[in-house]
């Protein structure tokens, strides 16, 4: 196999996970793009930053796109000579809107483009089950990949699944970012070993709810995203971020912690612009407000 000549490029969504009771399944692919290219280059590592992150992130072989892209050609049997790659970052980082994710599809998006054939070697399932081993589970790297809202999750023999699910035109979304980053390592270890068998079966009906709501009827979106599972015992490490969520939510807004926080996104009709404008009013001090849409393309190259 050769490397191709010149360089290839590839646009990557932001994300959000779990929905509300959707727990390290439900994701949903938002309008808010990275744009990436990369190029095989005779020697050396030469990395870009601009835009988000820029003189934050590590340029050089500890950058996440980087060691993606690494692990890709790896799976392929390549090593090639040198790389360029170039980074124009929109997504925050640390946010809950996946940023991570993002990156690591990317990774693996553009080294398969490096190689001539690559797409022979590695389909789009393949690419799927690679990312979400680097990233450690799919609910985010799945609508990244994929576009739309996706359910995901991983069968007790390691495999992974993603299957795309309907979104009704009329749903769009507003998010609320705060100043301050969350890691989700950090919103993880609040997370108890266990919880009561009525929160656990009550998420179960909630997350089922969900998938309909989506699909066709987002009247039921405020109950929907009820959860019990994980939002509540995050508090401590976003109190600002709970205390919207639960104004939002008791003034009938479907308003959720974006994946594992701090971002609140709320659920809109993407029709109703006096809506999207309240929502906009709603926006705490010192925080940035954003009005997307459902992506329905997921990774994109160009």
């Amino acid at each position: 196999m050769t490397f191709v000549e010149g360089p290839v490029g590839v646009t990557v969504p932001a994300t959000s996970a779990n929905l509300g009771p959707g727990f390290d399944t439900l994701g949903l692919a938002l309008d808010l793009r990275d744009r990436l290219e990369a190029e095989v280059v005779a020697d050396g590592l030469e990395v870009q930053v601009h835009g988000v992150g820029a003189g934050e992130v590590p340029t050089d072989e500890r950058h996440l796109v980087v060691r993606s892209m690494r692990a890709t050609f790896d799976r392929m049997g390549l090593t090639p000579p040198g790389l360029r790659l170039v980074c124009h970052n929109v997504i925050p980082h640390a946010r809950g809107l996946g940023s991570s994710s993002a990156a690591i599809v990317a990774g693996v998006w553009l080294a398969r483009d490096l190689v001539a054939g690559g797409r022979l070697l590695l389909d789009d399932e393949a690419l799927l089950d690679l990312a979400a081993q680097i990233e450690g589970h799919p609910d985010n790297v799945a609508p990244a990949l994929l576009g739309g809202f996706v359910i995901s999750g991983q069968d007790p023999d390691g495999a992974f699944y993603a299957v795309p699910g309907s979104v009704d035109p009329r749903v769009g979304a507003v998010v609320f970012i705060p100043p301050e980053p969350v890691s989700t390592e950090a919103a993880r270890g609040l997370l108890p070993a266990e919880v009561p068998h009525a929160d656990a079966a009550r998420n179960a009906g909630r997350a089922a709810l969900l998938v309909a709501a989506l699909a066709s009827s987002p009247e039921q979106l405020l109950r929907a995203t009820e959860d019990r599972l994980h939002q509540d015992y995050r508090r401590p490490a976003m109190p600002a971020s709970l205390d919207l969520v639960a104004a939002l939510r008791s003034e009938g807004v479907p308003a959720v912690v974006s994946g594992a926080g701090p971002t609140v996104l709320a659920f809109v009709d993407a029709g109703r612009r006096t809506q999207t404008d309240r929502l906009r009013g709603r926006c705490p001090r010192g925080w940035q407000v954003q009005v997307l849409a459902v992506d329905p393309r997921g990774a994109v190259g160009h």
